[in-house]
């Protein structure tokens, strides 16, 4: 059984998880600019990383090869993370405990060590 769930970040993925349901409530012009704030917001902080790592700044590198990276254009990768709902996420103790307790024991793991993202877990029944 392969799985993957993302990580629960505690008040990071509650704001997440307000933050669809705002979207998936809302008319269209609403959903429009929130994808846009959110998208201006995460560039910013992107660009000012690379910025401060030496880097350029600038996003148009990333955008092109975006594409190819994740299998979406970055416009749809980002409604796609804004309005995903529902939005699930879980501890890695709270994973291994429901499966364990069904009999699977965990094979393989990969983790994000507590930041964002899915955790990914593989389990053997027996």
């Amino acid at each position: 059984l392969y799985i993957a769930i993302y990580n629960d970040q505690g008040a990071v993925s509650r704001m997440w998880r307000a933050i669809k349901r705002i979207y998936v409530a809302s008319p269209t012009p609403i959903r429009l600019l929130l994808v846009l704030a959110v998208g201006m917001a995460t560039e910013s902080a992107d660009a000012l990383f690379r910025l401060f790592t030496f880097r350029n700044p600038l996003p148009f590198a990333k955008w092109r090869d975006f594409r190819t990276q994740r299998g979406m254009s970055i416009w749809h990768d980002l409604v796609d993370w804004v309005g995903g709902y529902p939005f699930e996420v879980a501890k890695p103790e709270q994973i291994f405990d429901f499966y364990l307790k069904r009999g699977y024991r965990l094979e393989g793991l990969v983790t994000k060590r507590g930041g964002q993202g899915c955790c990914e877990y593989l389990f053997i029944k027996g």
